[in-house]
């Protein structure tokens, strides 16, 4: 029995602009490699029912036969499993199940047996510092075995360390002002579930991370988008007078930002900035919420100090982690807060877990205190990836335009064609899977943008790249043929 179906309108909503401009891709082809992304990107989950054929052709103007043999096709590659007198359910492949590489491999299509992953901006771990700390852990470990090992904030030797972090950065911390979570993406939606009813609106940059905006759904609070200005300036590209009316108008409990360095474009909010931004949450009554993920990979120029440092404590909540300045398999990660939410925030947080586990923040710990031994290294290797990036799209995607991102993970490039979904559908098929441009937008936007990061290296990177290349010009190439599609 199904649990659980997809309707034919959200499908094609979350499809976008996926029919083929010209005659070289079939159209079912073209539908079977949108829905196959939305399975990879997780927004069709698994086990839930797609449409009945009648509906999903109806739906998008199409031939039943053509939602049958996309169906069909599906069915073919491991992506629908069928049971007599019920509909067919989404599923993954067993060849695309990769949980120690975290790559794609042979995704549907005939193609390369191994895919470059350019989906996630994620750092590979600096092994020796890594295994020193967990070295250094297991060590200490020990000294809690008298206790119930239960820290809903975190111990205290954490909390400490990521205190004097923030001393170090212009920001005077104690650590009762800090709250261990297990990531960011955990802190964030604490917070989220402590502040925001259903139904409240919350003021997000457009386009924005992804998870969190996932997390905005499901809350079941309302996203509001400002536009980040499309180039120049990286200081600039927030429209801080849009944020404070976005958040006056609509009522918003909460704003979300990433001053440091914004994820998708790799953008730097100047100090002048920071200091509007906080001082118009507090006008508005609005909780500032600073994702400072990516704050410690500055490759230009060094951030000014936090945004809480011009903000009051009442209004201005910082979210950190240690995934993107040393290794994403560290999931830890931090809220600084005032203590009266932080105690709030240790109460809800009962309902999911009760800690992140000690072995892993006092690993954490180790590697804040040698804080620099890791991350200076890492800003050299990432300046070195950034040219060859840059190099590489010069060479073979000169038409594609981007601001030189002075810090975080990533390129957000603007290409000739709204075809970034159908691009990134057919990608695999050439042995490069990428992240379309509306997974970090709401609606749908964002079909002419690519988010590419270069946390790989510069000879991954270049083969990236001309693998990209021949996936775009598999696609219908013509600019005029593109945006003339209507859905």
């Amino acid at each position: 029995m199904v649990s659980r179906v997809i309707g034919a309108a959200t499908l094609v909503r979350d499809l976008g602009h996926w029919r083929p401009s010209g005659k070289h891709r079939p159209v079912y082809r073209a539908l079977a490699d949108g829905i196959r992304l939305l399975v990879h990107d997780g927004r069709i989950p698994l086990g839930v029912a797609l449409p009945s054929e009648r509906d999903l052709a109806g739906a998008l103007t199409l031939s039943r036969t053509t939602v049958t043999n996309t169906y069909a096709a599906l069915r073919d590659e491991g992506y629908l499993l069928s049971r007599q007198g019920s509909r067919s359910t989404v599923a993954l492949p067993p060849a695309t199940r990769r949980p120690s590489s975290g790559r794609v491999v042979n995704a549907g299509q005939p193609g390369p047996a191994s895919v470059i992953d350019m989906t996630h901006a994620a750092v590979t771990a600096p092994s020796e510092e890594v295994t020193r700390a967990y070295t250094a852990a297991l060590e200490a470990l020990p000294a809690y075995y008298t206790g119930h090992g239960i820290e809903p904030v975190g111990i205290v030797a954490l909390r400490r360390a990521i205190a004097r972090r923030y001393d170090e950065r212009g920001l005077p911390t104690s650590p009762d002002q800090i709250m261990v979570t297990s990531g960011a993406q955990q802190a964030w939606r604490l917070l989220l579930e402590v502040l925001v009813s259903p139904g409240d609106r919350v003021v997000v940059d457009h386009p924005t991370y992804p998870n969190a905006l996932e997390a905005i759904r499901r809350t079941a609070a309302r996203a509001v988008p400002v536009p980040l200005r499309p180039s120049g300036d990286s200081a600039r590209r927030w429209d801080l007078d849009a944020i404070r009316d976005a958040a006056s108008q609509t009522g918003a409990r909460m704003a979300y930002v990433l001053p440091d360095f914004h994820n998708p474009t790799g953008a730097l909010l100047d100090a002048d900035g920071r200091a509007e931004l906080a001082s118009n949450a507090r006008r508005t009554g609005t909780t500032l919420v600073v994702d400072e993920s990516m704050a410690d990979l500055w490759l230009d120029e060094a951030p000014p100090p936090p945004v809480a440092s011009v903000g009051h404590p009442s209004t201005v909540v910082t979210v950190g982690s240690a995934s993107k300045s040393y290794w994403g398999g560290l999931r830890v990660g931090w809220i600084r807060a005032a203590p009266s939410l932080i105690s709030r925030l240790a109460t809800s947080r009962a309902a999911v877990d009760i800690g992140t586990p000690i072995m892993d923040q006092l690993a954490c710990a180790a590697l804040i205190e040698r804080h620099d031994e890791v991350v200076v290294p890492r800003r050299a290797e990432l300046r070195r990836n950034r040219d060859a990036l840059t190099a590489a799209l010069a060479d073979r995607l000169p038409d594609w335009t981007y601001d030189r991102a002075p810090g975080g993970l990533s390129l957000w490039l603007q290409m000739p064609t709204a075809t970034s979904t159908a691009l990134a559908a057919v990608a695999p098929s050439h042995g490069v899977a990428v992240a379309a441009g509306p997974r970090f937008g709401v609606e749908g936007a964002f079909e002419r943008y690519v988010r590419l990061p270069y946390a790989e290296n510069g000879d991954r990177l270049s083969a990236a790249v001309q693998r990209l290349e021949t996936a775009y010009m598999s696609l219908e190439p013509t600019a005029e043929n593109s945006s003339s599609v209507v859905l």
